[in-house]
């Protein structure tokens, strides 16, 4: 008997999960219905008060379908979901509970009752604990966004998930498959991995997945891979310290006073002599700063060159001595039609 079984179990195995379908809960599975009423309830900001008091009825009805009822209270602001005598499907509560959270969070209400199907689930990620800073927050945020939406709306069609991009979290409704594609590409974004690699592996991957050839094959080599570029940017120091070429002899020792006296012959000096000498040289540099004071005391007693200015115009060149004729002509011409007029 157990070898029976243990064949109908190798038979039944298949190679692609995913493959398999769901098979549909019905009433029928479920006679006697729930023992224990379960209820959850979920909080929505201010914003979100008009539009979930004219939707509500339709959530009524929605849920209504699965015996289940919907309360919504304004002055909590809360929505609750609960079970009935009648529900015979035990986990379409937590799917009416992902159905309110999703709502909550900015969803509309024709989006976030898909979640009630089957093969259809959803994912909040929170992304505003990923990245310290805020200014860099932002800029990944719209990275993943994109111009006009557009990365956002490539990775709803290569993944057919509904994504919505909102304050701290990210909401994603659709296939488990594609909510798995959807969270690494939001967390790789969020990693300073720009969308644009993953978008392109997805798009890879779809095509290598119509070549039967390929099927059992690593993929690796055809994805794109990613090269971090980015280089530290410490703050360097303005003066730096070159290091000198190594040598494995010691410095030089340096010359003492003792040094220097000796070889300048200060040393055998007596105590007359060297007197004498620091007398001398304090002379001569008085001297030389009393010779610096008065040459700048008397720079402003000396008159600045003057330009020798002469009545007699004074020509250069031989050519400038010429007269032009033609020219003196025409001005003549011109002078005498001006007295007729």
């Amino acid at each position: 008997m157990a070898d029976e079984k243990q064949q109908n179990f190798v038979e039944d195995l298949v190679d692609n999960a995913w493959s398999i379908r769901i098979p549909a809960f019905k009433p029928e599975d479920n006679i006697q219905g729930l023992i224990e009423e379960s209820c959850f309830a979920t909080v929505f900001p201010k914003y979100r008060e008009k539009y979930l008091k004219e939707v509500w009825p339709l959530v009524r009805q929605c849920l209504a379908e699965y015996c289940l009822k919907a309360e919504l209270n304004l002055i909590e602001g809360s929505m609750t979901v609960k079970t009935t005598r009648k529900t015979w499907d035990p986990y379409i509560i937590i799917k009416a509970r992902d159905m309110i959270k999703l709502m909550a969070r900015s969803v509309p209400f024709e989006q976030s009752k898909r979640v009630l199907q089957d093969e259809i689930g959803c994912d909040i990620i929170k992304i505003g604990s990923l990245v310290r800073k805020k200014e860099k927050f932002i800029k990944r945020r719209q990275r993943l966004i994109g111009p006009n939406g557009a990365t956002l709306k490539s990775v709803e069609l290569l993944t057919d998930c509904y994504v919505l991009v909102q304050g701290n979290t990210v909401a994603a409704l659709g296939p488990y498959k594609g909510l798995q594609h959807v969270r690494d590409i939001v967390l790789d974004t969020m990693n300073n991995v720009h969308p644009i690699y993953n978008v392109k592996a997805l798009m890879i991957k779809r095509e290598l997945m119509k070549d039967t050839q390929l099927a059992h094959e690593d993929w690796s080599r055809f994805l794109p891979k990613f090269k971090n570029k980015n280089v530290s940017k410490r703050q360097q120091p303005k003066l730096k310290k070159c290091k000198n070429d190594y040598s494995p002899f010691p410095p030089q020792q340096l010359e003492s006073k003792i040094d220097k006296k000796l070889a300048s012959g200060e040393y055998f000096l007596n105590k007359e002599q060297e007197y004498q000498r620091k007398q001398h040289e304090r002379m001569a540099k008085q001297a030389e700063t009393v010779q610096k004071q008065k040459e700048k005391r008397q720079a402003g007693f000396i008159p600045p060159a003057e330009e020798n200015f002469s009545l007699v115009r004074t020509y250069a060149d031989t050519d400038e001595r010429k007269l032009n004729i033609k020219a003196f002509k025409s001005k003549v011409a011109k002078s005498i039609l001006n007295l007729n007029t």
